[in-house]
């Protein structure tokens, strides 16, 4: 068998579906194999060497179909290197660190599974993207407070580096 990464995800707006692209990315360019899939269509990890797994966060905690995803493939998983990454959009607030915050959210994960490295992301806000009235509401308000601006706030560099220190942790 060839070594293989997948690099899988689960995304709602497609901020986590660019993470993945560019972790993906940035191993090919490392001269890994990759495949870059979104969690509803892997049924078997048996092709790869290893497993990239991430999810945006949404109501303080992972999408459920990332959990759903580590805990159908958790015997797997436990027998291959795996990391996770997480996009969030609490890490673009404008004051204080909210990483340890959002590295907790990890948590349920790594009950079923130790990731060898965690990558943690800020994410983009596109208001007009958010589905409750109420939800789109309040970010407006925290905008305008200046708790954070809208755009893209992934951090491409951070996301590459975390991408090119996988490869020893991945295949070794």
């Amino acid at each position: 068998m060839n070594d293989k990464v997948l690099v899988t995800y689960a995304s709602r707006n497609g901020s986590t579906a660019g993470v993945a692209q560019a972790i993906g990315k940035t191993l090919l360019e490392s001269g890994v194999q990759v495949d870059v899939l979104p969690m509803q269509r892997v049924d078997d990890l048996s092709p790869y060497t290893a497993v990239v797994a991430g999810s945006a966060i949404q109501a303080a905690q992972g999408l459920p179909e990332a959990i759903q995803f580590v805990q159908a493939h958790r015997a797997e998983l436990a027998g291959k290197p795996f990391a996770a990454f997480l996009v969030c959009m609490a890490l673009a607030m404008k004051k204080g660190d909210y990483r340890k915050q959002v590295a907790a959210w990890l948590e349920p994960v790594r009950w079923l599974v130790h990731p060898v490295s965690e990558g943690l992301f800020a994410g983009v806000l596109d208001i007009r993207q958010v589905p409750s009235f109420s939800d789109r509401l309040k970010f407006r308000v925290s905008v305008a407070m200046g708790v954070w601006t809208e755009g893209d706030h992934r951090d491409w560099s951070a996301i590459r580096a975390w991408a090119e220190s996988l490869c020893p942790l991945l295949l070794h």
